[in-house]
């Protein structure tokens, strides 16, 4: 019997059929992506990160001079990565008394209500109006409203100006607003509705709790049962401007410094500043959020948000901040 040529082939081919399928193979393996920093696109600066449910959220200043900042966008991601806009989210054309400089939001959900809190006016005396106003949404992306019409603080208190305003849930569900600008930090305690103060047990509205170095930005967590205060150092348009940070027993201090933790690098940015901090829910990890100056730039207002992680040591203590360009791996919330 004559066989071809291509039969032959053919039988050999499906011969080796079971070794080739039997044979092991070599893992399929895929890089993590990666935020990239900075993680958004634009001048924005003074960014508030936080989760809603299964979403990390960013609110920052957006950086441009004085009077076009006059409203606030907000961005959303599932992953850390993959960012969504959410367009003027605020503005002031809701905000009837406030006519330009909106900075630093803080944002909180509060009783299925969703609060927004700014700096408005960049005033320099207490005849000026302006101040921190409070502006509340249905959902996270807004649209906010003004909750009360008029600043919830209007005055200068132990030197602070009335801006960069930190809203803090504590243990026991107590609501304190940080902030202050001009080198002094004060701490108010506030009501149930977010539309005013209430008296500390002294009567006072108002506590000093100024760190040493302290400038602006305060923001506040707790960790392990202790009070983390942070706070920016230095000139806002300089390349010094860095983080700096205390640990307490108590949210009222007193907070001795600790250290620097997050600064410029000359080989990546300049001007790193003005944070915030996400936590995981329900974990042990942490990412700081904060605006740099790339280094080709010096205009004062060009700004960027970043994140990179943040880790502690056996002690506790916040290990110095490495800022980079790679930004933080994907990371999804579980079970959310």
């Amino acid at each position: 019997m004559k066989t071809s040529s291509h039969n032959i082939s053919l039988y050999f081919l499906l011969s080796l059929f079971p070794l080739i399928a039997c044979s092991p193979q070599e893992p399929i393996t895929t890089e993590p992506a990666y935020s990239g920093n900075p993680v958004i696109e634009g001048w924005y600066a003074d960014p508030e990160g936080i989760v809603y449910g299964d979403t990390y959220w960013i609110y920052p200043t957006y950086s441009d001079a004085y009077h076009r900042q006059v409203h606030m966008d907000a961005f959303s991601s599932k992953d850390l990565v993959n960012w969504e806009k959410h367009e003027r989210i605020i503005d002031t054309a809701v905000i009837t008394w406030a006519d330009s400089a909106m900075w630093a939001p803080s944002v909180i959900e509060n009783k299925g209500k969703y609060y927004l809190f700014f700096g408005a006016n960049d005033i320099q005396k207490e005849e000026a109006l302006g101040g921190i106003g409070v502006a509340v949404a249905d959902q996270p992306e807004g649209p906010f409203e003004d909750l009360i019409g008029k600043p919830l603080i209007n005055e200068i208190v132990n030197g602070a100006q009335p801006i960069d305003q930190f809203v803090f849930r504590d243990a026991d569900g107590t609501h304190y607003m940080y902030y202050g600008g001009w080198g002094h930090c004060n701490v108010v305690k506030l009501n149930e509705d977010f539309t005013g103060l209430e008296p500390f047990e002294d009567g006072e509205l108002y506590q000093e709790v100024t760190p040493k170095d302290y400038v602006e930005g305060p923001f506040m967590f707790i960790r392990d049962g202790k009070y983390y205060f942070m706070w920016s150092e230095g000139g806002w348009g300089g390349p010094n401007y860095r983080v700096a940070y205390a640990i307490a027993d108590s949210p009222f201090g007193p907070f001795e410094r600790e250290a620097t933790v997050l600064q410029q690098d000359p080989e990546v940015a300049t001007g790193a500043g003005h944070h915030s901090v996400i936590q995981i829910p329900d974990e042990d990890e942490y990412y700081i959020v904060y605006h740099r100056r790339p280094l080709e730039e010096t205009h004062h207002n060009h700004r960027v948000v970043c994140i990179d992680k943040m880790e502690f040591d056996e002690e506790g203590k916040i290990k110095p901040v490495r800022i980079t360009f790679e930004g933080v791996p994907e990371r999804k919330i579980a079970g959310k």
